[in-house]
């Protein structure tokens, strides 16, 4: 049986830094609030008429191939997650094939937010392991900015989330070198509102009317205090269920690479499964919480600080709306 190896990253980040000084002239906070409760001191937001996500996840996926020593024409499919593209419909994989000329091939949009990545990556890791395709173009990307509420009221979710883009190339070889060992996803509907959009939806009437405009449903809204709550119980459990089906244990792990929620969850995680700094990789504190992104992105930039070697265990974990949690142990 084939396996699936990450032979590639890349990340683009929007080049308009938002900092935590700039937030408090739009909305009641400061910086020592914000970096007590989230870790993050700035933030990228698109330049529009600049960026979109196909033009942010082309750039990272330039970069994954060139590292991964292949080009777009290698590529068989493309497994794009984001819950923020730039078409209500269709969705931004056969965007992103577009503007690549990867003309043909299928392309698969993921909506699974904060753990979408994950998800795309374990939809990507099935298609190889059958032997269906070689080479999986796999996209996290987000343009959160223009969805939040930045006033008083949307401010505990308006300073965390940001923009951005990251890609993996996953490309098939045996089972005797290193690629994804196992992964695990998991969800609960029952806490869908606790962090969600509600508008644009397609039961309404009118899907976007300025009355409902006037409620403010078109924001992102987030009960944070519940999505702590599960997040530093989900996160362990599915960390341990990756490490448990492999015979592991969390010493094991060379580097865990969480979903960039936020700062205090991640040193939580960190604290209960007792890993060392050096063995968990955070950029939330100059990056923000880029929901799908938040995984390729760190990865990249975790290459590019050489934290990331041949043969070592690494560990991908996220948490989020939906609820939905998930986990990938791989071998770099």
């Amino acid at each position: 049986m084939k396996r699936a190896r990450i032979s590639g990253v890349g990340h683009y980040l929007p080049e308009r830094v938002i900092t935590n000084e700039y937030l408090s002239t739009l909305m009641n906070t400061n910086n020592e609030w914000i970096v007590e409760r989230t870790g993050i001191e700035s933030r990228r937001w698109f330049t529009p008429g600049k960026d979109t996500v196909t033009s942010m996840s082309v750039e990272a996926t330039k970069m994954a191939l060139e590292r991964a020593g292949l080009g777009p024409k290698d590529i068989d499919f493309i497994v794009f997650a984001t819950i923020t593209p730039d078409y209500f419909l269709p969705g931004n994989g056969v965007l992103l094939q577009r503007e690549l000329g990867m003309e043909g091939i299928g392309a698969l949009d993921i909506r699974n937010a904060c753990s979408g990545f994950i998800y795309a990556i374990s939809v990507a890791d099935q298609f190889i392991r059958t032997g269906m395709y070689k080479n999986i173009l796999v996209v996290g990307a987000e343009i959160q900015s223009s969805a939040l509420d930045k006033s008083d009221e949307g401010r505990s979710s308006a300073v965390i989330f940001a923009d951005g883009a990251g890609a993996a190339i996953l490309t098939a070889v045996e089972d005797d070198q290193p690629h994804i060992l196992s992964t695990h996803l998991h969800a609960d509907g029952n806490f869908a509102e606790e962090l969600y959009c509600k508008d644009p939806g397609s039961s309404r009437e009118d899907r976007l009317s300025a009355a409902l405009l006037e409620t403010g449903s078109h924001f992102l809204r987030m009960n944070g205090n519940a999505v702590f709550k599960h997040a530093v119980v989900r996160f362990q459990e599915v960390i341990l269920e990756a490490l448990q089906a492999n015979s592991m244990q969390p010493a094991d792990i060379d580097l865990l690479v969480p979903h960039q929620a936020n700062l205090r969850i991640s040193n939580y995680i960190q604290q209960k499964m007792g890993l060392p700094d050096e063995k968990v990789f955070n950029n939330i504190m100059y990056v923000g919480n880029t929901t799908a992104g938040t995984i390729p992105i760190a990865l990249s930039e975790a290459w590019e600080q050489g934290r990331l070697k041949e043969g070592d265990l690494v560990c991908l974990a996220a948490f989020g709306s939906g609820f939905a949690w998930a986990s990938a142990l791989l071998r770099w």
